[in-house]
C-alpha cells in the first residue's frame, strides 16, 4: 500500500522527492498550492499567476532537494521553504516594472490559452512534468539564467555581470525565458487539442 504523504517524515519527503516519486510529488503538489494562491489572490493576483508562481517555486524547492541545498529543521521545514520561496517570487513580480507594464496583456494572453479551464489534479501533474522536461530543453544561456536567479539565488545585478549586459537587460531576458518555458510546457497542450 503506498504510504499517504502525511505519515511521512520530513526525510522520508525528501527522499521520496529525490527518488521522483510521482505519487509523493503529486501529493505535495496538490497539497500546498491552495496557501500559495490565496496568497497571490490577496496581493492583486489571478489564479493564473498563482499557478505560474507556485509552479517555479515547486521546480526551486524541488531542484534544491535534489542538489541536497535543502536540510530540513523541522517536521514542517518543507512545506515553509516552499511557501517561502512562493511568497518571494510573487514580490518579485509586484516589484518588477515588466510586470507592470504587461500585467494586462499577460493576463489575457494567460486567460485564452487556458480558456478559463480549471486545472485537475491529473492537470497539474502533467505540467509539473512538462515544465521539468522543458527547463532540461531549454536553450543553455536561458536556462545559466534562471538556474542562476532561481536555484542559486544570485541577483540580477551580478547575472548581468556575469553575461556581461545591463541589469535591464538581464531583467527582460529573464522575463523571455520564462515566457519561452511556460510557452513550451502549453504549446504541447495545445498541440493535443488541435488534434
Amino acid at each position: 500500500m503506498r504510504k499517504s504523504i502525511h505519515a511521512l517524515s520530513q526525510t522520508e519527503l525528501i527522499d521520496a522527492l529525490k527518488m521522483n516519486n510521482s505519487y509523493i510529488l503529486k501529493q505535495f503538489y496538490t497539497l500546498h498550492y491552495k496557501k500559495v494562491e490565496a496568497l497571490v489572490l490577496k496581493n492583486s493576483g489571478s489564479t493564473e499567476q498563482a499557478k505560474d508562481v507556485y509552479q517555479d517555486a515547486f521546480i526551486t524547492v524541488w531542484t534544491h532537494v535534489k542538489n541536497d541545498k535543502f536540510v530540513p529543521k523541522n517536521d514542517t521545514a518543507l512545506q515553509g521553504y516552499l511557501y517561502s520561496i512562493a511568497k518571494n517570487k510573487w514580490t518579485d513580480i509586484l516589484r518588477s516594472k515588466a510586470y507592470k507594464n504587461s500585467n494586462v496583456l499577460n493576463e489575457t494572453t494567460l486567460t485564452e490559452i487556458k480558456d478559463n479551464k480549471e486545472s485537475t489534479t491529473n492537470e497539474q501533474e502533467l505540467k509539473l512534468k512538462a515544465a521539468m522536461a522543458a527547463f532540461k530543453n531549454l536553450d543553455q544561456p536561458c536556462k545559466q539564467l534562471l538556474s542562476d536567479f532561481y536555484f542559486e539565488k544570485k541577483s540580477l545585478k551580478d547575472i548581468a555581470q556575469s553575461f556581461k549586459i545591463e541589469e535591464n537587460t538581464a531583467r527582460n531576458k529573464k522575463y523571455r525565458c520564462m515566457q519561452k518555458l511556460r510557452n513550451m510546457v502549453i504549446a504541447p497542450k495545445k498541440e493535443r487539442i488541435g488534434r
